[in-house]
């Protein structure tokens, strides 16, 4: 058999291991001047003007995001199913409750047009999520937040580099969007996440709480050279930090970003291509101008009654080629739909996009020759 090809593999060259053995070095290896360097240089790819928070997940930048927001027992939240749990996990951390909107089935992204419905007098916020990479159509979004006196949190963990309209995710007229930096993620940093936002208040808020609700950050007291030991802690907060270790990674990684989304699409292009007769859907594309997909995952949909989407993972997996399938929708999971009562046909889009979606390999580290396997055996289990 041919040798096993993973899922998902992140690219990491020699600049970031260099990087991290000079964090190493240094001696400051927790958050300290290579954090402050990933931040400022994240502010300066997406364009200046917004202040960004390191993190280290992008499940805790939600919850800083949520936090700063004053969401709390009680309150609604909006999101969609189609997520990983985290999207709807920190909703429950602050005691409020995730509503959930069905998707688009034309993108798996939330349906702008099912919003409105959700909406009660307990709604504080919105939380879209870029599946894939694809940007929400976010437009009609902020509008309604904007209606109903409603906050947004974009859940971009699958979207650098993604455009809407000309615009980068993460300049958009939200309130707060959270990056992923995961081991997966389009960059990564090992675990990590970036904070990004306008509003200097939220940034203030989400900075203390970051680090034990404390007044002063920890490396402006250890690096400065007068006593300045005192220090207070002014609300209950979280161990959030990324660490300087992370952020060497980051700062490469984000260097590359422009050119990791130009690989992706040009893999995308090609499965694309090459899969169009199969028994296949193809995954959504950017189709509203001047926008962009940053092709963090492929998504393809079966349309064969001849193998089931479990028994393609399966064979593909004897094959040596690993495939994955996102997301299980949230109502199917039992904690939520334990909780909230939920059926599973409570969301027909999502749970219709669930029954035969499965993701393909995408990554910068496939070769040409990785590609051409994954394809072969694709057209091998679907039409031998």
């Amino acid at each position: 058999m041919n040798k096993f090809l993973p899922f998902a593999l992140p690219d990491i060259g020699e600049e970031e291991i260099q990087e991290v053995v000079d964090a190493l070095r240094s001696g400051w290896v927790t958050t300290g001047p290579k954090t402050k360097q990933f931040e400022a240089d994240f502010g300066a790819y997406l364009g200046g003007g917004l202040e960004c928070i390191s993190v280290n997940s992008a499940t805790a930048g939600l919850h800083l995001a949520l936090e700063a927001l004053g969401i709390g027992p009680g309150d609604e939240v909006l999101t969609t199913p189609y997520t990983f749990t985290a999207t709807g996990e920190v909703i429950r951390y602050l005691g409020a409750h995730p509503v959930f909107v069905d998707i688009d089935p034309k993108t798996f992204n939330i349906d702008p047009n099912k919003i409105e419905a959700k909406i009660t007098a307990k709604t504080k916020a919105i939380i879209p999520v870029h599946f894939a990479g694809l940007s929400c159509d976010m437009d009609p979004i902020i509008q309604i937040a904007r209606k109903h006196n409603l906050k947004i949190v974009e859940d971009a963990a699958h979207s650098l580099p993604t455009r809407y309209k000309g615009k980068l995710i993460g300049t958009l007229d939200s309130d707060i969007t959270v990056f992923s930096f995961y081991a997966t993620k389009t960059i990564t940093t090992g675990e990590g996440g970036m904070i990004v936002t306008r509003n200097h208040e939220l940034a203030k808020r989400m900075k203390v709480m970051r680090l034990h609700g404390i007044s002063r950050d920890a490396f402006d007291r250890y690096t400065s050279t007068k006593p300045a030991w005192f220090y207070e802690v002014i609300a209950p907060g979280f161990k959030y930090n990324l660490t300087d270790i992370a952020s060497s990674m980051g700062i490469h990684q984000l260097k590359k970003s422009d050119r990791f989304q130009a690989r992706r699409e040009e893999m995308a292009k090609i499965y694309l291509n090459e899969l169009k007769d199969l028994p296949l859907e193809m995954p959504p594309v950017a189709t509203i101008d001047n926008s962009t997909h940053a092709w963090h995952l492929f998504v393809l949909r079966l349309r064969t009654d001849k193998i089931s989407r479990d028994e393609f993972i399966v064979k593909m997996a004897e094959q040596g080629i690993g495939c994955s399938v996102h997301f299980i929708p949230l109502h199917l999971h039992p904690y939520w739909k334990e909780t909230y009562h939920l059926k599973a046909e409570d969301y027909p889009n999502a749970l219709n996009t669930y029954k035969d979606a499965v993701s393909l390999p995408l990554y910068t580290k496939m070769t040409d020759e990785d590609q051409k396997r994954v394809i072969a055996t694709v057209r091998e289990i679907l039409c031998g």
